[in-house]
């Protein structure tokens, strides 16, 4: 017997004992989870289809691992802007034992310890109020100390240069330089190898693209 589940938004069709690598689960290792979305079920050719799901059909399965994904990677750049992001993403993913499928409205052999889909729309759910209620508790001093990150240069005194004079930094650029620190010609010319590596690793900027603005900002400090 086969039957096609929902789960995570993506569709499967499984067997008793198929492995399967699903969307996180919120469980642990050893517990059973039910899948009450079935859309499908059959052996052989002789095929049941729900509207859209089966009435008292289940999947049950047993939770193997937690694990994740292989890295994603999303890469941008822009012709001649002088412009390129580099953002990773890993899926959480559950690893699963298919244990019964289940029809009729049966019960399953093992206690299920989680609702796949209840559990986590509820943990989706109170997620938020959960933060809320943590970031009113706390007190107002490490609410900042944890929001606020330290900037990677410090920034000097005076008034601050037009940085969107240099070729390749925009409005958003500057403003990203000043959350870091760097508010002048003299800073951006003065920035050492080491400190270009730096901002190449916190920041959305290449180190070829600072070395061109620093390279320019050394002209711009001599006026």
């Amino acid at each position: 017997m086969f039957a096609v589940i929902k789960t995570g938004g993506k569709q499967y069709r499984v067997a008793a004992n198929d492995l399967l690598k699903i969307e996180k689960v919120e469980a642990n290792v050893g517990d059973i989870v039910e899948i009450g979305h079935v859309l499908a079920h059959g052996e052989g050719e002789n095929v049941t289809f729900g509207a859209p799901f089966v009435d008292g059909a289940l999947v049950t399965a047993e939770v193997v691992e937690q694990g994740k994904n292989r890295t994603v990677i999303a890469f941008k750049k822009r012709r001649r802007q002088n412009s390129r992001r580099k953002i990773g993403h890993r899926q959480l993913l559950t690893t699963v034992r298919i244990s019964e499928i289940l029809l009729g409205g049966a019960k399953p052999a093992k206690k299920a310890a989680v609702k796949a889909e209840a559990k986590a729309e509820v943990a989706a759910d109170a997620a938020p109020k959960e933060a809320k209620a943590k970031k009113e508790a706390a007190p107002k001093a490490e609410v900042t100390a944890e929001t606020a990150a330290a900037p990677l240069f410090k920034a000097p005194k005076g008034e601050p240069d037009d940085l969107t004079v240099i070729k390749g930094i925009g409005p958003v650029a500057a403003k990203d330089l000043a959350e870091q620190g760097i508010i002048t010609f003299a800073q951006l010319a003065k920035l050492s190898d080491k400190d270009v590596a730096k901002i190449d690793e916190h920041m959305p900027f290449s180190a070829d693209q600072i070395k061109d603005w620093r390279e320019q900002a050394k002209e711009l400090a001599k006026k």
